[in-house]
């Protein structure tokens, strides 16, 4: 193998080694991004109840407000009776003490039922602000996971990253130049080994002119199907 595809296919090494951190990189923001989410959630879903504990504590003070009013009204009547005289009077004023008395009733019932809402409601509250608290706690212990693995990441990367660079100065500008054109589209297969008489990218079979030519690496030889640089591995 010629200089020029034996540092291609280095070149080509590096390049899939670095790429190899993506992955890791992306799984690491995915579980940060994962809980972050889930406080998010609860988050909303406590601002949800308390705007409902808010409505519902309006609903109870417009009903505390009607008890008051029906209690005054009840008073009222209580006072009226005494100046009353004929029996169609009485009878009258008998029937709206019932009514509202029936209001009252209904009006407690309704504070009830809206209190025992709200308390249930910030039930729910409580709960989610303990798995909210919880989902905080493993935030940070992602955190800290992540931040090591990624120093980790960065480490080896660097290296790697290092040596490419090293490796690209020694190279021919215009050899780099064809190579980066062909991992435009390529990605981590510009250039692939020849197995089998088929190029090892398309997975085409070459013909013999093409297959000798690759056994001679005497130059650079590119897949005539896919474009793609082509080597025979070591035996």
């Amino acid at each position: 193998m010629n200089k020029y595809l034996t540092q291609l296919v280095e070149l080509c090494e590096h390049d899939k080694e670095l790429d190899s951190f993506k992955p890791k990189i992306e799984a690491a923001q995915a579980r940060l991004n994962s809980k972050v989410n889930q406080i998010d959630k609860a988050k909303n879903e406590i601002d949800v109840l308390n705007g409902e504990i808010e409505e519902l504590s309006e609903q109870i003070s417009l009903t505390n407000a009607q008890i008051a009013e029906l209690n005054a009204k009840s008073k009222s009547s209580a006072k009226k009776s005494a100046s009353l005289k004929t029996e169609k009077e009485i009878k009258a004023l008998s029937v709206e003490v019932d009514i509202t008395k029936e209001q009252l009733s209904a009006a407690n019932e309704q504070i009830d039922r809206l209190e025992k809402h709200v308390e249930t409601k910030k039930a729910l509250i409580a709960d989610l602000e303990a798995q909210k608290s919880a989902f905080e706690t493993e935030l940070e212990e992602i955190k800290a996971e992540v931040s090591t693995q990624m120093g980790e990441v960065e480490e080896s990367r660097s290296k790697i990253y290092s040596v490419r660079e090293k490796l690209i100065k020694s190279m021919d500008p215009k050899t780099v130049s064809f190579y980066e054109k062909i991992r435009k589209w390529a990605s981590n297969t510009a250039v692939v080994p020849v197995r089998k008489q088929a190029c090892y990218g398309c997975f085409m079979r070459l013909n013999d002119r093409v297959y000798s030519a690759v056994i001679k690496s005497d130059d650079i030889v590119t897949c005539p199907y896919c474009g793609r640089i082509l080597y025979k591995e070591a035996e």
